[in-house]
């Protein structure tokens, strides 16, 4: 008997992890809109490396649709990912444990406007004496769920293969433009 290959999906996994630690994170502060200002070095290091993930991400969906793509910026990932995915400014996600929906694309309505939470992470990231106040709840939420979307996008046809699940955040409703086919996600609630 021959032992089947595990699907591997190491963005996946990945998620999962900053996941855990973001559910580690709650113990102490509470997810909820009345902490949504609330930084810390926890929030600012959750922050940096799940945006870095998004940037990570956000070049192999890039590649994706064009194997030649040179993306390698905000700007250029928007003109490509909202010419492929014309709804995925509104792409939402889920906290429903805490009643919280997110729209971390919903700038991209607009050319060349990267979310608040994108430009946040490299206040953070490059002038932190400056801005750490920026390393909030709120971008570190919609960090998170940008990246679930972009993973649920790179994974598209291994989508339903996605496991363990996610513990808190889960993709809410939008549509994929596939081409010819499209596919939505839906909540079932």
């Amino acid at each position: 008997m021959k032992i089947g290959e595990p699907l591997i999906l190491p963005h996946w996994n990945y998620f999962l992890c900053l996941e855990e630690d973001v559910i580690r994170l709650s113990r102490w502060i509470e997810i909820a809109e009345g902490n949504f200002q609330c930084y810390s070095i926890e929030i600012a290091r959750l922050l940096m490396a799940s945006s870095s993930e998004v940037d990570v991400v956000a070049k192999l969906v890039c590649k994706s649709i064009d194997s030649e793509s040179k993306a390698d910026n905000i700007n250029a990932y928007q003109n490509l990912l909202t010419a492929r995915y014309p709804t995925i400014k509104d792409a939402h996600t889920a906290i429903p444990r805490y009643g919280i929906s997110l729209y971390p694309w919903r700038s991209w309505a607009e050319e060349k406007s990267p979310p608040e939470w994108w430009i946040a992470t490299n206040k953070v990231k490059h002038h932190r004496s400056e801005y750490f106040e920026k390393a909030s709840l709120i971008n570190l939420l919609n960090s998170m769920s940008g990246l679930l979307i972009l993973i649920t996008l790179l994974y598209r046809d291994k989508v339903h293969k996605l496991y363990p699940l996610t513990e808190l955040f889960i993709p809410k409703s939008f549509l994929l433009n596939m081409g010819e086919s499209k596919v939505r996600f839906t909540d079932k609630a």
